[in-house]
C-alpha cells in the first residue's frame, strides 16, 4: 500500500517462536506503557479541535477506556523494526479516532446500550447525533493525518477507512441470507476488523523506515491477528457474558448477522437442523436461544470457531518469523498467545 525506502528487517531467526511465554495483557503492554500514556493524551487534546457545543460527545467517545489494541500494535510494531518516535504515536492517535468512530456507528446499527461498561454515545444522545459525530472522528482522523509531510500516510488512512465502512456494508447486505459462504465471512471480516489491525503494523514498520518486505511481512500479521480477533469476538456475542465483556452481547442474532458458529452449524448440519437454524435466525426472539444453544452443542460450532482462531494466530507467528529477536517481536507474539488463551476460556464457557 504504502511506498518508502529502507533496511531494518531480516531473516528468520532460529528461535521457537511457539515457546513465547504465557504474558498477561498488563505484561505484553508494560514495556509501551509510556506510548499509550502519550496516546490517551492526544486522544484527549483532539477533544478541543471540536467545536464548543461538541465538546461532551467528543470528551465521552475518546476519553472511553479501552484496551487501545490498535495503538498497542503500533508500539509493540516499532519496538519490533526500531524505535518508535511522535509521528508513531499521531499515528496510533489517527487509527483509534477511525476504530471508535466505527463502534460509534456499530452501537447505533445494532441498538447496543452498552460498550466499555457504560452507556453508548447512541444510548445517551440518540442514533441521530451518535451517527453525526461518528462521521466527525471520521473527518477529525483524515484531518489529522493529513498534517504529515507527505500524502501517503493520508492516502493509506483514507483507503482504510474506505475499506473498514465496505465491510460493514457487505455483512449489512448479506443479514439473515444463507447464501453467505464462510469464504464471503472472512472477505468481511478482513475489510470490517483486520483491515485497522493490518494499518497499525504497515504504517508502524513505514515510519520506521522498513523495506517494503518488511512492511508487507507485519501488514499480513495484522490481517491474520485481526482476523483471528473478530472471529474470538463473534464467539463472545454468542459464548460470552455481558459482565466480562463489558458491551451489549446477543446483538448479532438480534440483527440477523450469520457468524462463524451460525455458519458452521449450517455447513455440519442436515436439511432438518438446517431448517430450524433458517427459522430461528430470521424470527429470531430472545428466548431462541436456548434452541440454538443446543445446535451450537451439537455441531461443536464453538470448538470449530476456536480451531479457526487458532490456524490464524499460527499463521500471524509465522508470519513474524522475518524479524529479528527483540521485546517488539516477543510482544507481538504474546499478542497472539494472549487472544489464544482468551478463546480458550471462552471454550469453557460455551
Amino acid at each position: 500500500m504504502l511506498a518508502a525506502d529502507s533496511n531494518v528487517v531480516s531473516g528468520p531467526t532460529p528461535e521457537r517462536l511457539n515457546a513465547t511465554p504465557a504474558f498477561s495483557w498488563k505484561q505484553i503492554t508494560e514495556p509501551v506503557e509510556p506510548f499509550l500514556d502519550a496516546v490517551n493524551d492526544g486522544l484527549s487534546k483532539q477533544v478541543a479541535a471540536f467545536d464548543p457545543e461538541i465538546v461532551p460527545y467528543a470528551e465521552y467517545a475518546l476519553n472511553g477506556q479501552g484496551k487501545h489494541l490498535r495503538p498497542a500494535l503500533v508500539a509493540l510494531t516499532a519496538n519490533a523494526v526500531g524505535t518508535a518516535s511522535d509521528a508513531h504515536v499521531t499515528v496510533a492517535v489517527i487509527i483509534e479516532m477511525v476504530h471508535l468512530a466505527t463502534l460509534v456507528h456499530d452501537d447505533v446499527m445494532d441498538e447496543a446500550e452498552i460498550r466499555r461498561g457504560r452507556l453508548t454515545m447512541a444510548a445517551n444522545w440518540g442514533n441521530a447525533i451518535a451517527v453525526l459525530f461518528g462521521d466527525c472522528l471520521f473527518a477529525q482522523a483524515l484531518k489529522l493525518a493529513a498534517s504529515f509531510p507527505t500524502p501517503e500516510l493520508c492516502r493509506a488512512v483514507a483507503m482504510a477507512t474506505n475499506t473498514v465502512c465496505s465491510g460493514e456494508i457487505l455483512q449489512t447486505q448479506h443479514r439473515r441470507d444463507f447464501h453467505f459462504t464462510r469464504e464471503k465471512y472472512f472477505r468481511v471480516l478482513e475489510m470490517k476488523t483486520a483491515e485497522l489491525f493490518a494499518l497499525s503494523c504497515e504504517l508502524s514498520a513505514y515510519l520506521a523506515g522498513t523495506s517494503p518486505a518488511g512492511r508487507k511481512a507485519l501488514r499480513q500479521f495484522g490481517l491474520a491477528f485481526g482476523t483471528a480477533y473478530q472471529v474470538y469476538d463473534d464467539c463472545v456475542d454468542l459464548f460470552g457474558t455481558e459482565a466480562a465483556a463489558g458491551k451489549s452481547l446477543g446483538t448479532d442474532l438480534a440483527k440477523g448477522k450469520l457468524t462463524l458458529p451460525v455458519l458452521l452449524i449450517w455447513e455440519r448440519a442436515g436439511a432438518p437442523d438446517r431448517a430450524q437454524l433458517r427459522e430461528l435466525v430470521r424470527g429470531w426472539q430472545p428466548d431462541s436461544m436456548k434452541q440454538l444453544t443446543d445446535l451450537f452443542s451439537k455441531y461443536e460450532a464453538m470448538g470449530g470457531s476456536a480451531e479457526i482462531v487458532h490456524q490464524y494466530l499460527e499463521k500471524a507467528r509465522q508470519i513474524l518469523q522475518v524479524l529479528p529477536a527483540s521485546k517488539g517481536r516477543t510482544g507481538l507474539l504474546g499478542l497472539t498467545e494472549y487472544l489464544a488463551r482468551q478463546t480458550a476460556a471462552l471454550g469453557g464457557c460455551a
